[in-house]
């Protein structure tokens, strides 16, 4: 398998990779180091999975990084004449030669920063202008993928997870001649920053994506949504679907209640629960105005995870307007998130519906609310409504308009107002329908009898 991170919180990946190693195939995972720019690779065993992490070139970063950004080589000189001041008289002409070349660089310097300055007045633009995005792309995102598939073990299967891991997998594969497999976690190409992108760039991708995709002996994703969107887009000659949904569990007989013990919540005030990565267009903004809302005076919303929205969070968790009701928690290990989850009241995502990606989406959240037992609260996009409200026994939840912080408020608030027994009957019942349908157990069945049948190919 291949896959574009070091892997160490990816659920999806791992959860594949010990079921077919649970199922009696060799599973090796090519990643990356956690730290983006290491030169190093490192190697762990996770059961009978070895997971290589294969660092991505780095040669290109000092030139680039001087080409576009001057002035962030400041530490590297300050380093650089500290280290020749000590070392007389090669490290002192090392000085001078420094000092010649910041001259050239000043004038550069000059000429890059009003670009700078107005790339930051743009939203989006700085840190990641789509120069920067190509570039990183064709050193970081393909040179690993060539680094990764050259330092792959021989296999009889290369398995890439979504499109940058898909570049390794294909390469590996058509050194080696083993069967090729895509799974795509989502639509790539319409995901994050790269949904923002020039057309022709995403045009020049999507080839290469419908290319690697025509090779493969099957495409696996989330959801049928995705399934058909992708079916039209690649053409794969066979698509299993294999939900994000955990392995299933059993709430203990006394459940802790863990995060009223991190917070010093009440237990008369109902917690309402984000969990996740903190991230643009979750919906996180929208709980917190949810719970100024009339009727909500006494519901606390809790933030469970991590990412490049905690600054955000933290400053709207001081804001006196909110009363001490928002709280932020660091993400859990994965084996201990149920318990956290389920001593919740009510799961909120309230993604937005800003990219077709987010629109078509099953997050893992929802299934990991509904294995422990707590009644959700999800944007209104078809097919979390189709698993929410449309399940044998009853709703599991209630859909809303994600836009709408008043309408979060009346969802939140139908479920948290309902009187005990309802309340226990409707976690029951979403208890049951992980046990019953939304649970790994069941899941991994698609991706195991494509490896059976690959097996027999062999």
């Amino acid at each position: 398998m291949f896959v574009f991170n070091d892997c160490r919180t990816d659920t999806r990946v791992r959860r594949e990779a010990a079921s077919l190693a649970d199922a009696g195939h060799d599973v090796t995972i090519m990643a990356r180091p956690s730290n983006p720019t290491a030169r190093v690779g490192d190697r762990e065993l996770v059961g009978s999975v070895e997971i290589v992490r294969v660092p991505a070139p780095h040669a290109w970063r000092f030139f680039w990084t001087w080409l576009r950004y001057p002035w962030r080589m400041r530490r590297w000189w300050v380093d650089r004449v500290n280290r020749g001041l000590h070392r007389p008289p090669l490290g002192w002409l090392e000085v001078v030669a420094l000092a010649g070349a910041s001259l050239v660089t000043l004038p550069w310097i000059a000429i890059r920063l009003p670009f700078f300055a107005r790339a930051r007045r743009r939203p989006g633009a700085f840190g990641g202008s789509t120069l920067d995005w190509v570039v990183l792309w064709r050193f970081v995102v393909l040179g690993w993928a060539n680094r990764a598939a050259a330092a792959a073990p021989k296999a009889d299967a290369y398995h890439g997870h979504d499109l940058t891991g898909l570049q390794a997998a294909g390469r590996a594969s058509r050194s080696h001649g083993g069967a090729l497999v895509y799974d795509s976690h989502e639509i790539f190409l319409e995901s994050g920053p790269n949904a923002t992108r020039p057309r022709i760039l995403k045009r020049i991708l999507a080839r290469n994506e419908q290319r690697w995709a025509h090779m493969a002996a099957a495409l696996v994703t989330v959801n049928r949504s995705l399934a058909t969107e992708l079916g039209r887009r690649l053409h794969p000659a066979r698509t299993v679907v294999v939900h994000n949904a955990p392995e299933r569990w059993n709430p203990p007989v006394s459940q802790p209640d863990l995060i009223r013990a991190a917070t010093g919540i009440p237990s008369d005030e109902p917690i309402a629960l984000y969990h996740g990565g903190f991230s643009a267009d979750r919906g996180l903004e929208k709980l917190a105005a949810a719970v100024l809302q009339p009727g909500l005076e006494r519901v606390h919303a809790v933030y469970l995870g991590y990412g490049s929205q905690r600054s955000m969070l933290d400053a709207m968790a001081a804001d006196s307007r909110f009363g001490g009701r928002l709280h932020i928690l660091d993400a859990v290990p994965p084996d201990e998130l149920p318990s956290w989850v389920a001593s919740a009241d009510v799961g909120v995502m309230a993604i937005q519906p800003s990219t077709l990606n987010h629109r078509m989406s099953t997050p893992n959240k929802l299934f990991e609310c509904l294995a422990a037992g707590l009644p959700v609260v999800a944007s209104d996009f078809p097919e979390m409504r189709e698993i929410i409200m449309a399940d044998p026994a009853g709703p599991l939840g209630i859909v809303c308009r994600p836009d709408d912080p008043a309408e979060i408020a009346r969802s939140i608030a139908s479920i948290v107002e309902r009187p005990s027994e309802e309340r226990n009957a409707l976690r029951a019942r979403c208890l049951e329908a992980a046990h019953a349908r939304w649970n790994w157990e069941s899941e991994v069945m698609g991706l195991l009898h494509l490896y059976t049948d690959l097996e027999k190919r062999l």
